[in-house]
């Protein structure tokens, strides 16, 4: 490891983005911090500009930092503290050949994220936003028996895409509301975490896709993952299914998921994750029965602040001469 750093002497940490002011209070107390005054993302020369002034880079998932911004990165960068859990937007192998250790904030957003997993698989089955969208609008013109018919959730068949921390802690909620779980996994769940779950592991994922009424992604995004739902996946779905995203966006072809909703192939979606970011596709945009989030499965103020804290513990246990607690290591990924 490398020399603890004196009282005297603090570390220099540079952060991407707007945190919490508690978390930024806290930083401020600990390191010499660069906090961030805008709102908006640092550009590529930004942050190429922050990595060669500081010993510890505090990035989030809209910071891409790739093998050719780390070659510019000098020799002071010592530590990437992510701000989150996802590290895919980071070339972590590189950072390691170079030297560079990389932390992330594991599971301070299972819950928040699981949550809302259910909130979108309720407010596509039993249509909520196009009901809120008539209120608001004041078109309600009183209750009618036929009208604003959705779908019961208990005894519909939940397939999970990825059955790790955040799968589990569905997979628990959807059981609370009566559902069937399934899921597919790169491996198998142990015999007594099946029976805790209600879980029922299915090896081919083209087989669970077809008889499911809702699939739920979250797997995260690695080469094996990307569009692991593709338009030919998405076809082996009934038209009765609704898909639902809460992990990365690039696990979808989201073209193809557009086409098929569009064509009533599918009967519907609720996604917080996008393929592109914030640039979503329009015509997913304008479809009655989608229901798209900004991105908001760990936005709590307590999960924001807990991952503050656990940014701030690998830093100072870094400072400290130490490895950090939620230290990333390649074979990881």
């Amino acid at each position: 490891m490398h020399s603890t750093y004196s009282s005297r002497q603090k570390m220099r940490v540079a952060v991407t983005r707007r945190l919490p002011e508690a978390v930024e209070t806290r930083m401020k107390e600990l390191f010499d911090v660069a906090l961030r005054e805008e709102e908006r993302k640092m550009t590529r020369d930004e942050l190429i500009a922050a990595m060669q002034n500081c010993d510890v880079l505090v990035p989030t998932v809209t910071d891409q930092i790739d093998a050719s911004m780390l070659a510019q990165a000098g020799e002071r960068l010592k530590l990437i503290a992510n701000f989150g859990a996802g590290v895919d937007h980071i070339d972590v192998t590189t950072a390691r050949q170079r030297g560079v250790l990389v932390s992330n904030t594991p599971g301070v957003v299972t819950e928040d994220t699981a949550d809302m997993t259910m909130a979108l698989i309720l407010a596509v089955t039993r249509r909520i936003p196009e009901g809120l969208a008539e209120m608001q609008a004041g078109r309600w013109g009183g209750w009618a028996p036929t009208s604003h018919l959705g779908g019961r959730v208990g005894g519909r068949r939940l397939g999970i895409l990825g059955m790790g921390r955040i799968g589990q802690a569905v997979a628990r909620r959807a059981a609370a509301f009566g559902m069937q779980v399934h899921y597919h996994n790169r491996r198998r769940l142990r015999p007594e975490t099946e029976e805790q779950l209600q879980a029922t592991y299915w090896e081919s994922f083209d087989q669970m896709l077809s008889r499911m009424d809702v699939i739920s992604i979250n797997a995260p995004h690695t080469p094996s993952t990307f569009h692991l739902l593709n338009a030919r996946r998405l076809k082996l779905l009934k038209p009765s299914a609704v898909v639902v995203n809460t992990s990365r966006g690039e696990v979808i072809d989201e073209n193809a998921l557009t086409r098929m909703l569009r064509a009533g192939e599918i009967a519907g979606a609720g996604l917080d994750v996008f393929e592109h970011g914030h640039e979503i596709n329009p015509r997913l945009r304008e479809l009655p029965n989608v229901v798209l989030l900004p991105h908001m499965g760990s936005a709590t103020v307590e999960g924001r602040a807990e991952m503050g804290e656990k940014v701030i513990i690998n830093i100072k246990t870094f400072a400290d001469g130490h490895r950090p607690p939620d230290l990333v290591v390649p074979s990881m990924l």
